[in-house]
This record gives structure tokens, C-alpha cells and sequence, in this order.
């Protein structure tokens, strides 16, 4: 039995304490916001947030991960409404999707330590591959995020999960329904 504290909710997982805590997340939790992706820790699809610091989920043994805090894109805001989410969507950063929730939680880890980082900090905390080549944008997103974080900048959000689509395009005219 492993027990620790998964999206601020106390968790005894009853599996092999040899388990990569990412099966244990996905499978046994059913939070599948965080991707397997290479299984070998080069990706970064599977990033989680583990006691503030992010980590590849792939990587870590549920009996490493005991009485640990981890955080995943579930736990991170229900609503969305985390800065490095915001900014994200408001610059069109994510494409097909798959690498964005380990992009994110690598970010926002970084910005919980450094809400100002560097472009060459940025860069240098998010090892993330992205098969789109989302780089160059997300690097500027990720700068957002830190100045919306430290109250210098203001993002505005889109329509929020469960919404209705009509309702949604009442706020984008380019989605407006026929």
C-alpha cells in the first residue's frame, strides 16, 4: 500500500510499490490527462507536479512518490483558470494537444519557484518535446503566464468548460452558429 496526497485528496494505492506512479495516476485514478508517451522519461508528456517540483510520472515508483503531494493537469485548476492555461490558449499555443498537460505542469512548476523567469530559464525547464514545434510561442506564453502571475499583466479567458456552444459563441463571433 502507498498512500499519498493526489489533487489535494489523500490516495492508498493498493498496487506494486514498483509501479511507475504515472500507470498508478492514469489507470488506477483514472486521470488521464497525463499521457504516456516514450515510457523512458524523454518526453516529458507525463510531467506531474511532485511536493512543487515537476517530474516525470514515467520515472517514478509509487513507492518513491510515498507521502508525496502530486498534482496533476486535473488538479491544477477545474476551471482552467491557471495563468499558464490562460495564456496558452489566449496565444494559440496548443495544436494537436497530447504534450500540452506535461508542457503545462512543467510550467507552472517553474512559475510557482520563479514567477519571472528568463527566456533562457524558460527554456531551460521546459525539456517538453512537441512534435508541432509549438516553441517559439509557448516560450512568449509561458513569460505571460509569469507577469499574469505577478499581477503585471491581465489574461481574459475564453468560454469555460461545460458551457454551452451557443452560449460560447455569443463571446466569439467567428464561432457564432448558423
Amino acid at each position: 500500500m502507498t498512500r499519498m496526497t493526489v489533487n489535494n485528496e489523500a490516495v492508498e494505492y493498493l498496487l506494486d510499490p514498483a509501479t511507475p506512479l504515472l500507470f498508478a495516476l492514469r489507470d488506477a485514478s483514472n486521470l488521464t490527462g497525463t499521457k504516456y508517451g516514450c515510457g523512458t522519461g524523454s518526453c516529458g508528456a507525463c510531467t506531474v507536479d511532485v511536493d512543487g517540483r515537476a517530474v516525470r510520472s514515467c520515472q517514478v515508483t509509487l513507492a518513491q512518490a510515498e507521502g508525496a503531494f502530486v498534482t496533476t493537469i486535473e488538479g491544477l485548476s477545474r476551471e482552467r483558470a491557471h495563468p499558464v492555461q490562460l495564456a496558452l490558449i489566449a496565444d494559440n499555443v496548443p495544436q494537436c494537444g497530447f504534450c500540452i498537460p506535461g508542457i503545462v505542469m512543467a510550467a507552472a512548476a517553474l512559475l510557482k519557484r520563479n514567477p519571472g523567469p528568463s527566456e533562457d530559464a524558460v527554456r531551460g525547464a521546459i525539456g517538453n518535446l512537441c512534435r508541432c514545434g509549438i516553441y517559439p510561442r509557448l516560450t512568449e506564453s509561458i513569460l505571460r503566464a509569469g507577469r499574469a502571475m505577478r499581477g503585471d499583466e491581465t489574461i481574459t479567458a475564453g468560454a469555460r468548460p461545460g458551457i454551452d456552444p451557443k452560449d460560447a459563441a455569443t463571446r466569439v463571433p467567428a464561432l457564432s452558429p448558423k
